[in-house]
Order: C-alpha cells, then sequence, then structure tokens
C-alpha cells in the first residue's frame, strides 16, 4: 500500500478545472480551532488515563448490568447505581476532561453542513433539475407491517436501520431472523403474515441509527439551493429482493419510472438521479427495464427525454468481493479483524452459519457477487491490479494454506462462483442463476441480444447504456483506502459445522491483515469494480453506442484523525456521502453546472483497465 500511497500525494494525472470543488476543498474546511483548542491543549498521556478509567467504569457498569440480571449473581452496591450519583463521585477532573474530549469530538465532525450550499448560493447557483435520489445497500430503513400475533410488536417499527433493530436482535433474535429473510424458494414475503416494507420518504436513508447520517448531508445542501419535498425525492426500495422481484412483490420500477415522468412534467426540465454503491446497480437495470416492451415499455428513448444525468456514487458496477465471502462462509473483513474475544462472542449470538443463512436469504446481497471473472479479476498467478513486488497476487480470491495436508487448491473468481454454487442448497442456487448473469458480451451482437434477457440487465459488461446520446453520467467515488481483496482460507476447527471453510484470521503478514489481502479501493468497493466502466469500459461502442458522456472524479482519502466517519475530505464508500467536495459536485450539476466540473483521475485505474483483456471491436476502432 505503500506505492498508492505515494500516487496519492503526487502529481493528479487530470488537474481539476478552476472551478472544481477539489481547489476550494482547501478552504472549505471547518478551521482548526474548532477541532482543536490550541489554546488548552489535552497531553495524549492524560487523554488516554481518561479513556482507560472511562473503559474500566464502563465495564463495571456493563459487568453490573448483566449481573443485575442474573439470579446467580447479587451485586446490592449496585442497586440504586444512576448516572446522577455516577457523578457525584467521579473526580471534578475527569468529569470536566471527559466533556472536553466529547466537545472535540462532536465539533471535528459537526462541521457546517451547509456552508457548501450558501458557498454556491453566493456564486448564484439555484435548484434547476428535480432530484431522485437511490440508496445503496442497507442504508433504507425497513419496517415492519404485519399484523399476525409474532408481528404485532413490531408494527411500524424498524428491524433494519434503528435501535428497534438492536433490541429486537437481542432480546428476541429468532423472532428478527424470521422477519429479516424472506422466503427461500420465493424470495418473497415468509409465510405466517410477516410483511417487512422500505421505509419511505426522506427518512428513509438520511441516518441508519440516531446519529450515524447517510444522506442527511447531501440532503442539507440541497436544501440550501432550493430543493424541498416537491423537486426532490428518495426512491427507497427493499435491498433485500432480488432485482425482478422489487418489481413483482413492489412495483418499484413502475413507480419509479411515473415519480420521473411526473417530476419531469411538473418542473419543465429532465432529472438528475443520484445513485450511491448497490443503488447504481438498481439504476442500471432500472435503464434497461424501462426501454423493454417487457419492462416498462418507456422504448429506447424514454431515458434521453427525461434523465439530463446520472451521478453514480461510489458504485459497485462490477459488484463487491466482500460479497463472496458473506454469502460464502458468513464473513467478511469486519468480522475476520475482530480480537479473540469479540469472536467468540460474536459466534455464540449469531454464528457463521446462521449469519450466511441470513445473507443468502437476501437474493440482493447477492446481486453483488463479481462481474467479469477471471477477466477482470485475475487468473491463478496474476492480476491486473497487482502492485511491483507484491507477494501474494490478487488473482486468486480464496487462498488456501499448505496447512495439515489441505486438500483445497487456491480459487479464482470464475473457481469460487462455481464453488459456492456447489456447496449452498437449491434454492439459493436456482435463485443466483435465475435472477444475476456474471459474464463478458464480446461482440455488439451479443450486447443487443442481452437487452431482452432481464438476467443481464446489472451487468455493465453484458449489456449497454441507453440509447441516450444526451445523458451524462458522472462517477464520482474514493481511492486510497485499503479495501479488501482476496482472502485466506482454512478448514474450520469444528468439524459440526456444515460450511466447508472459514477466513483464516491467524495470518497477518505483507498485504494479509487478518486473513484478508488488502488492495485498492473506498474501505468497502474495489477501484476495479469502482471505475474500470467509468475510465474503459463505457468508452468501447458494444457498451456506450449511443456516446453517452461520461466523467470522472476520484477522491483520494484524506481523513481527520479527530473525525470517527473521516471528517470533509473522506473517501469511505459511505463517509464520502458527508464530504464537501461530493456535495459541491452533486449540487453544481443539480443546478445545470455539471459541464463545468472537470475530470480529476489520480489513481492508476486506466492502466488496470489497459491490462484487462476486453477490447474494442476492430469496427469501431
Amino acid at each position: 500500500m505503500s506505492s498508492l500511497r505515494r500516487r496519492l500525494s503526487g502529481t493528479a494525472k487530470s488537474a481539476p478545472t478552476e472551478d472544481s470543488p477539489a481547489k476550494a476543498e482547501q478552504v472549505r474546511l471547518a478551521p482548526e480551532s474548532k477541532i482543536i483548542d490550541s489554546q488548552h491543549p489535552k497531553s495524549l498521556k492524560r487523554r488516554n488515563g481518561l479513556i482507560f478509567f472511562l473503559g474500566g467504569l464502563f465495564g463495571i457498569v456493563v459487568a453490573g448490568f448483566f449481573a443485575g440480571q442474573s439470579d446467580l449473581i447479587d451485586f446490592p452496591e449496585l442497586g440504586d447505581l444512576s448516572m446522577d450519583s455516577l457523578m457525584d463521585v467521579l473526580p471534578a477532573s475527569f468529569v470536566r476532561d471527559a466533556r472536553d474530549l466529547v466537545q472535540g469530538e462532536r465539533d471535528a465532525v459537526n462541521y457546517d453542513s451547509f456552508a457548501v450550499g450558501l458557498n454556491l448560493v453566493a456564486q448564484g447557483f439555484k435548484a434547476e433539475h428535480p432530484v431522485i435520489m437511490i440508496p445503496g445497500v442497507i442504508s433504507t430503513g425497513l419496517e415492519s407491517w404485519g399484523t399476525t400475533n409474532s408481528s404485532r410488536q413490531y408494527f411500524r417499527k424498524r428491524l433494519w436501520g434503528s435501535w428497534s433493530m438492536m433490541r429486537a436482535l437481542v432480546l428476541d433474535k429468532e423472532s428478527w431472523k424470521n422477519h429479516i429473510m424472506l422466503d427461500k424458494k420465493t424470495g418473497l414475503d415468509p409465510e405466517g403474515g410477516i410483511k417487512l416494507r422500505a421505509a419511505q420518504g426522506f427518512d428513509a436513508a438520511d441516518f441508519f441509527i440516531t446519529g450515524y447520517w447517510i444522506w442527511s448531508k447531501i440532503l442539507e445542501n440541497l436544501a440550501t439551493i432550493g430543493y424541498d419535498p416537491t423537486n426532490s425525492f428518495t426512491a427507497a426500495y427493499d435491498w433485500r429482493l432480488s432485482y425482478a422481484n422489487l418489481e413483482v412483490r413492489d412495483q418499484y420500477f413502475t413507480r419509479l419510472k411515473i415519480y420521473i415522468e411526473m417530476a419531469c412534467k411538473v418542473s419543465g426540465e429532465k432529472a438528475v438521479l443520484i445513485s450511491h454503491s448497490m443503488g447504481g446497480q438498481v439504476l442500471f437495470y432500472f435503464f434497461h427495464w424501462v426501454a423493454s416492451a417487457d419492462g416498462g415499455a418507456g422504448g429506447d428513448d424514454w431515458v434521453d427525454k427525461h434523465v439530463d444525468s446520472w451521478i453514480n456514487i461510489s458504485g459497485c458496477l462490477l459488484g463487491a468481493l466482500k460479497g463472496l465471502p458473506a454469502v460464502l462462509s458468513g464473513e467478511m473483513k469486519d468480522t475476520a479483524q475482530l480480537n479473540a474475544f469479540a469472536i467468540y462472542g460474536l459466534e455464540k449470538f449469531l454464528g457463521r452459519e446462521e449469519r450466511a443463512d441470513i445473507f443468502r436469504a437476501m437474493p440482493g446481497i447477492s446481486s453483488m457477487l463479481p462481474i467479469g471473472g477471471n477477466t477482470v479479476w485475475g487468473n491463478h498467478t496474476w492480476a491486473p491490479d497487482d502492485l511491483p513486488g507484491q507477494k501474494v497476487s490478487f488473482g486468486p480470491i480464496l487462498n488456501f494454506r499448505n496447512v495439515n495436508g489441505s486438500r483445497y487448491q487456491n480459487l479464482t473468481v470464475d473457481d469460487s462462483l462455481e464453488y459456492l454454487m456447489n456447496n449452498s442448497e437449491p434454492w439459493y442456487q436456482d435463485m443466483v442463476k435465475g435472477s444475476y448473469s456474471h459474464g463478458i458480451a464480446h461482440t455488439t451482437g451479443e450486447v443487443e441480444a442481452n437487452e431482452k434477457d432481464p438476467r443481464k440487465w446489472i451487468n455493465p459488461l453484458e449489456t449497454r447504456l441507453p440509447l441516450a446520446p444526451n445523458l451524462k453520467i458522472y462517477c464520482f467515488y474514493g481511492i486510497g483506502k485499503p479495501t479488501e481483496r482476496s482472502y485466506f482460507y482454512r478448514q474450520p476447527e469444528t468439524p459440526l459445522l456444515s460450511l466447508n471453510i472459514t477466513i483464516d484470521t491467524t495470518l497477518t503478514q505483507d498485504n494479509i491483515d487478518h486473513g484478508v489481502i488488502m488492495g485498492e479501493g473506498d474501505g468497502t468497493v474495489n477501484l476495479l469494480s469502482n471505475g474500470y466502466m467509468c475510465n474503459q469500459g463505457w468508452n468501447m461502442h458494444r457498451y456506450n453506442p449511443a456516446g453517452v458522456k461520461v466523467k470522472v472524479y476520484e477522491m483520494p482519502h484524506e481523513p481527520d484523525r479527530f473525525s470517527p466517519r473521516g471528517g470533509p475530505k473522506t473517501g469511505d464508500h459511505v463517509d464520502i456521502l458527508g464530504r464537501q467536495s461530493l456535495n459541491d459536485l452533486i449540487l453544481r450539476v443539480a443546478a445545470g453546472k455539471g459541464d463545468e466540473i472537470g475530470e480529476n483521475v489520480v489513481s492508476d485505474i486506466k492502466t488496470y483497465a489497459d491490462r484487462i483483456d476486453i477490447r474494442e471491436e476492430p469496427e469501431y476502432l
């Protein structure tokens, strides 16, 4: 990763324009006086001492709480414990330091969310195009609408994306699982009257849980230049469903089509569509559905008539590699890097088998299995994004050490998908094969034939962009944050598990962290998935026959070390939604000034893309 850091600190390959936010971003950061009180510096030793003390105190309180729930343990001294009584007995210096610490962190993350919009308003920017936002995976809250005995206690409460979810998961895990998992055969609502639906309106995706913002900063800045519920809309969806079932159960694409048409008619302007993460795949699928005679029947010119721009934020257009271990063994980097005590607790509470079963029973998750096979992701000895001197190639996505005579061989992406199919239940195999496709179309004839196959509609390497010569696409994504690229697996220590393999968390060396091999990306989605289509794929005629204009703006991950969410210059997959320059770019496009945005490509994505053996047809060279 050191070579990546050197590249990010170097000169950009494509310099931003004078009006681009990369330059302005330097002057829009929160003042340092808000982040660090220079007049009253706290020593590191004092701060660490405070954290150690509070951590110990928290441990005592938690232990007391759980002991208080047990008939076997009784601590009468803790019976009347309250926050007020704790504050009375704590040393005044600790209370003061705690308040200073909390206030400092609050100032670090509460940079002025409206500053970007106010700055553009001062330059004469105002709302022009209606805006429709399509959130990413898991960021939309899911609320219960069932009225059976098992569901009444949760009626209109969010079982995903709220503290109600946490409470249900801890206190009534089996009921929560029954509600959150879809029917394994139909991929729709489970039997017994259980009914979860995507929350609607801006509340659906502005916060995941209280205090953890997602779209709220974008909404705040949009409002500053004149947006409100009359000219902006959040098209929330149930991300658990396969894309075909989004229409079957919820008529999602029909509703999205109608809303875009209404927004255009009312405003007299074409719409700007903003997608994030999995929302990019959903929108790409929609473009095919809306034109198809078997879908929205809008015709090939519908997108050109109704959509001005598509802002594709952190779009996992070629999938997310972390989706493979999630459905294969219920694991990913987030679980592999836990300490031994945390892993023990997680396995006791929600084991790998349970997690894999839950992920598989959410067909939408499987839409993010890697697309493009070995051609894009590499073979047994090589990958297009391998770095010079790298000891372990990214090519094999599942690696096995030869420990105790392991019978496993390293597996590439193609091998891994085959292994997943061979070691999963028939219902899951049927669901994946009937809903998605992961191949490559090398000719225009193949691409045009695939337009009639809904399984291909999520795959930009098998289908084309809409025939919309006036459409503009903006690809905005973060770079420079280590991202899981491949894995080391081993046989599980517990032979009774039905899962054959598990991530080898004992292996940490070179670019391997607890069995996870780290590569380039935004912390969640790899650079190849974020950047290949935007930088190269859509330059090929068969994938973009109408010549849709595509602009790329990469955003290096430069986190504020005082901010838990990275601050105004983060490139993290989710936290980038609060990045100041991203908000600036979005507002420019919405205000009809997207043409002023210059490209900014500072990674080696174009070098990697040239190494991928997907070529333009000779007649279009």
